[in-house]
């Protein structure tokens, strides 16, 4: 009989390296070894305490017990990992043999009362691995009344190869969530790129804006007139000319107004046109801008500046598909579709008497918000290079990008002029930088876009190169120097690839696996996160 023993554990010892190799789910693998270290100790139970996310909480997620109710109640504890004979054999880094459980100093008795079931003796090893410590495994109530000599040296030997293999199910684990989670990521870039093909103009990846363009891809297709909302500056009038483009009257006329340009008298002109001698200056019958855009899309920006008149009007135009030409009296038929923007809480305009709530509802029979630009993350850094991009050919300069430290300027800045604030601060650093310079810097940029209270950076001495500048800012240190020129290298690199890592890689000569840590090394991470991002 005690040759039967040694081998029953060599053979476990085989069995579970058997099944170490075959499985990698924990919820699998941990539950065999439990269940075959309590058989081949002679035990009434043993289980695995593993430590919760935060490293301070035992769970006891995989028992295997003779008693079932018992098993169940161990699955529902939890407790300090800094306390009981668990605590102690983790915290000291030894395994514990305890054959009088109820008298140890460090025997944490909630546990047995919330269970029912009294412990008289214990064997506990700690489990590492190399991120740290897992938990421990423990094996209770040994049928025989003790544990026999060599019991604990062979559950320490198991021990090893328990803990390696948890931790290879939990990384493995990990692994399939990252994978899951790239295959939904990729699945979101390739349903936005047919999008993206057909909204050009509207530059972000951010999920704000990726929002947005699922509104306008729903709202293009249907008949409801639509109401785009947002502060100045966010891009009402791009979302109004993807809606046309992405709609069924694509080839027909897109009009925009903006009703807060013109006098009141002009207005109402402009949009439902007159009739000769309708009013001083009228020399000739005059179609409206409903009129001209037959069958197509009129955009009314700034909506809330219509004078009660107008909108009287208006209503009817969406009511009826009407308009009276001033200085007449019969209606004409129109076949438009309907565009409103504003930069105001409609609603609260409507609750104060400035607008009618009819038309409030028919004009609103879609809704799009548009987010800041303060809302949507790193598409500022998106939004800079687009801008970047069409001043510098505009004013004919040559500009390979964004400098690290004006990336920081931008990313630090509210903009509370949205999209426009950045296309105007794009425009004025093209038009303000060296002659020489390569790179748009924090000193290129308007003291507005410098001085943040939430997130000063200093602006760095404009430079002729950004070899020059690496070299004027390193006070003669050649590493220091080579350091920052490198970044700036690599900074510029990942804009012309627009974050690609791959691509930006063969531009540089490295390989990919060597560009993403100088990109960690420089803190350029902002570079390598939009929407053609490999990494």
């Amino acid at each position: 009989m005690s040759e039967a023993i040694p081998y029953a554990r060599l053979r476990l010892l085989y069995e579970l390296g058997c099944e170490f190799v075959a499985r990698h789910e924990l919820e699998e693998l941990v539950p065999t070894i439990v269940r075959r270290c309590r058989r081949v100790l002679e035990a009434e139970g043993a289980a695995v305490l593993l430590l919760d996310e935060t490293g301070e909480m035992f769970t006891v997620p995989y028992v295997s017990q003779n008693d079932s109710e018992v098993a169940e109640r161990l699955r529902e504890v939890r407790f300090p990992a800094a306390e009981g004979i668990a605590g102690l054999a983790l915290r000291e880094r030894r395994s514990l043999q305890v054959d009088d459980v109820a008298n140890h100093p460090a025997h944490h008795r909630a546990v047995s009362r919330a269970t029912g079931m009294p412990v008289r003796a214990m064997l506990t090893v700690p489990l590492f691995a190399a991120r740290g410590p897992l938990g421990v495994l423990q094996v209770v109530n040994p049928r025989r009344g003790s544990f026999a000599e060599g019991d604990l040296a062979f559950l320490e030997a198991l021990s090893g190869s328990v803990a390696v293999a948890i931790d290879n199910a939990w990384l493995y684990a990990r692994l399939r969530e990252s994978e899951a989670s790239a295959r939904a990521e990729v699945g979101v870039l390739r349903r936005d790129l047919p999008r993206r093909t057909r909204f050009p103009e509207i530059v972000g990846a951010s999920r704000a804006i990726r929002e947005v363009l699922d509104l306008v891809e729903s709202a293009a297709p249907v008949r409801l007139h639509v109401l785009v909302r947002g502060e100045t500056g966010t891009g009402k009038e791009l979302v109004a000319h993807a809606l046309h483009r992405a709609g069924p009257r694509a080839d027909r006329p897109f009009v925009p107004v903006n009703c807060a340009a013109l006098p009141e008298g002009l207005l109402e002109s402009e949009l439902f046109g007159h009739r000769r001698g309708a009013f001083t200056g009228a020399i000739e019958d005059r179609q409206g801008v409903f009129e001209a855009a037959a069958g197509g899309m009129v955009f009314l920006d700034e909506i809330a500046e219509l004078s009660a008149a107008a909108q009287a009007k208006l209503l009817r135009v969406l009511e009826e598909g009407e308009i009276v030409r001033l200085g007449e009296t019969r209606p004409r038929p129109v076949n438009v579709r309907v565009v409103a923007a504003t930069n105001k809480k409609l609603d609260e305009v409507v609750a104060a008497g400035g607008f009618r709530q009819d038309l409030f509802y028919r004009v609103s029979g879609f809704s799009i918000a548009l987010p800041p630009v303060r809302e949507r993350g790193d598409d500022v850094v998106l939004l800079a290079g687009h801008f970047l991009a069409r001043a510098a050919e505009a004013q004919g300069r040559a500009v390979a990008g964004l400098a690290p430290d004006a990336v920081e300027r931008l990313l630090a800045h509210d903009w509370p002029g949205n999209v426009r604030e950045i296309r105007n601060e794009m425009e004025r650093a093209v038009a303000v930088m060296g002659p020489a310079r390569e790179l748009i810097h924090a000193a290129d940029l308007s003291s507005a876009v410098k001085v943040n209270s939430r997130n000063p950076v200093a602006a760095l001495v404009a430079a002729p190169s950004p070899l020059a500048a690496a070299a004027a800012d390193s006070d003669g240190d050649l590493r220091e120097a080579r350091a920052r020129f490198e970044a700036e290298l690599i900074a510029r690199a990942l804009h012309l690839d627009g974050g690609n890592v791959s691509a930006a890689a063969r531009r540089l000569g490295l390989s990919r696996v060597m560009l993403h840590k100088k990109v960690r090394r420089y803190g350029l991470g902002q570079f390598g996160r939009g929407p053609g991002n490999d990494r």
